[in-house]
């Protein structure tokens, strides 16, 4: 077992306490611990803490680890400059966004 101040999320810095306190409370997936805690948020999305957020809610609640879902991941954001959206510019610069798959005919999106 590991100490209640283990660093289980190291972008976050989320310890075992952390995580262990939410599922008592009620998380009983990585999802509910991310939502209440911000674990697996940082630079790495969740590919450190993945499975021992897994292990601790299977040692704290005896679910079956094949029982607890893997966490919901979704595609990486790029920003785009507010000018980008508030004028008809359609220079981007290196920043990426939807407005690049967009095609236009006479200034309008087909």
């Amino acid at each position: 077992m590991l100490d209640k101040t283990t660093i289980i999320c190291r972008c976050e810095e989320i310890s075992y306490e952390e995580i262990e306190e939410v599922i008592d409370q009620g998380a009983r997936t990585f999802d509910d611990v991310k939502r209440l805690t911000r674990c697996g948020m940082g630079p790495c999305q969740a590919k450190i803490c993945t499975n021992l957020v897994a292990n601790i809610i299977h040692e704290q609640t005896g679910r079956p680890l094949h029982k607890i879902p893997l966490p919901r991941m979704r595609m990486p954001l790029s920003p785009i400059k507010l000018e980008t959206l508030t004028t008809d510019s359609t220079s981007f610069s290196a920043v990426k966004s939807v407005l690049d798959e967009v095609e236009l005919e006479d200034g309008k999106v087909r």
